[in-house]
């Protein structure tokens, strides 16, 4: 069985989707333990609320972006997962935490990517004036929001929309298809091919 550890830095929303699949049976892993970088995060009254490790590795408590790097390098190899699942997770990691873990990666962002990666994904989607937005789950390489891509879901642009509006409205698919990619992970079933990744059936393993 597989062995998740989540990455966030704020509520924890996606956090909980996944902990609920793992709950109920649907995704075959267990929790390794929640990594967070913000001491007073929600996500980890989430974790305490069942039983699930907590590492806080704070940036403030460490004199310089080096030293906190590696303080964040040794909580993810410490934790021993074979998933690190970044949900909301607010801080770029280095392009050497993500060569040592690459391949065992994941992350979600509000739009459809290659469109709209970075911050405030769902505002430049509706400044650019798209008819579609989504959510992408993608793996993480050394860019931003540039790996390869899982899974997309898209969400229809309402003419009255805001940025909050979207944003909520993308976020209930957020929480169906990033604990669809994990479950796909967990069960060896995908395979990535240069920039595609191939989802194996069941009858493929």
């Amino acid at each position: 069985m597989k062995r998740i550890a989540v990455l966030a830095s704020g509520r924890g929303s996606n956090f909980q989707a996944i902990i609920d699949r793992v709950c109920d049976g649907t995704i075959p892993a267990e929790f390794a333990c929640l990594i967070t970088d913000n001491p007073s995060a929600y996500a980890i009254k989430r974790a305490k609320n069942h039983n699930i490790s907590v590492s806080v590795v704070s940036f403030s408590d460490y004199p310089d972006r080096e030293s906190y790097n590696q303080a964040l390098e040794n909580a993810m190899q410490e934790s021993g997962a074979d998933l690190f699942v970044l949900a909301g997770y607010m801080r770029l990691l280095k392009p050497e935490t993500v060569r040592r873990f690459a391949g065992k990666m994941i992350n979600i962002h509000p739009a459809l990517l290659p469109s709209f990666s970075g911050l405030h994904a769902q505002q430049q989607a509706l400044d650019y004036g798209v008819k579609i937005a989504g959510c992408t789950v993608h793996f993480v390489d050394e860019g931003m929001d540039t790996g390869p891509i899982i899974l997309q879901y898209p969400v229809v642009v309402l003419s009255d929309d805001t940025e909050e509006s979207l944003a909520a409205r993308i976020m209930e698919f957020e929480h169906v298809s990033l604990p669809q990619a994990v479950k796909l992970f967990c069960e060896d079933r995908l395979e990535v091919s240069g920039r595609t990744v191939i989802i194996h059936d069941h009858q493929d393993e």
